[in-house]
This record gives C-alpha cells, sequence and structure tokens, in this order.
C-alpha cells in the first residue's frame, strides 16, 4: 500500500504562488505516471497536469499552461506542483495521484491507482 500526503496549500492573493508538495510513503521508481487534480466547489474532480515517470511526456489543463509546472524529486520521493499567476478560478482542493501500470490517457482519473486526501488552494480576489 502506498501513502501520499499532499502539502502547500493556503489561502493566496491573486497573481500569487504556491507550490504543492506530494510525498509518498514508497519510492516512486516503479511508477509509470503521476498527476494532480482538483475538485473545486460544487464541481467534478478535474485533471490538472501529469508526467510519466521518465519525464517525456508532460500533459496541462489547458487553463493551467504556462502557469504550472509539475515535477518530481526522486530522492526524497516527492512530487510538486508549482503555480503561478494564480487566479479565483484556481481555488480547489488539489489532489497528487499515482498509476502503477502503463496507460494510454494520463488524463484519466480512473487509471490512477494512489490518491492522497489533498490539500486546500484557496485564490482571494
Amino acid at each position: 500500500q502506498v501513502q501520499l500526503v499532499e502539502s502547500g496549500g493556503g489561502v493566496v492573493q491573486s497573481g500569487g504562488s504556491l507550490r504543492l508538495s506530494c510525498s509518498s510513503s514508497k519510492r516512486t521508481r516503479s511508477w509509470w505516471s503521476m498527476a494532480w487534480f482538483r475538485r473545486a466547489p460544487g464541481k467534478e474532480r478535474e485533471f490538472v497536469a501529469a508526467r510519466d515517470w521518465s519525464g517525456n511526456v508532460e500533459d496541462y489543463l489547458d487553463l493551467v499552461k504556462g502557469r504550472f509546472t509539475i515535477f518530481r524529486d526522486n530522492a526524497e520521493n516527492l512530487l510538486y506542483l508549482q503555480m503561478n499567476r494564480l487566479t479565483p478560478e484556481d481555488t480547489a482542493v488539489y489532489f497528487c495521484a499515482v498509476a502503477l501500470y502503463p496507460n494510454n490517457s494520463l488524463r484519466d482519473d480512473n487509471l490512477y491507482n494512489y490518491w492522497g486526501q489533498g490539500t486546500q488552494v484557496t485564490v482571494s480576489s
């Protein structure tokens, strides 16, 4: 069993930045892909960003392209989401997730095997 724990959420003004972290209880070497999703109030969970293990393939929600960056630190078993130029529309609970097996879509949340509990991000206008 793999446990994921997110941190780094908080309240920030519009235009500000936050860096979310996701720590894992096990090494990430054998994972296929890692991702961030979010759920805004009253909305369904949506894909935000993902990358495969090698880092050769990345995918981003159009709304966050150029503002958010997903990256990892293998040595520390950490996954990050750097979020810049935040807007109130980015307000949501953010979740990290990992997929153990090869898949054809980094965006499909059904393909992710482990999830964190989420961290709240609130962007004030």
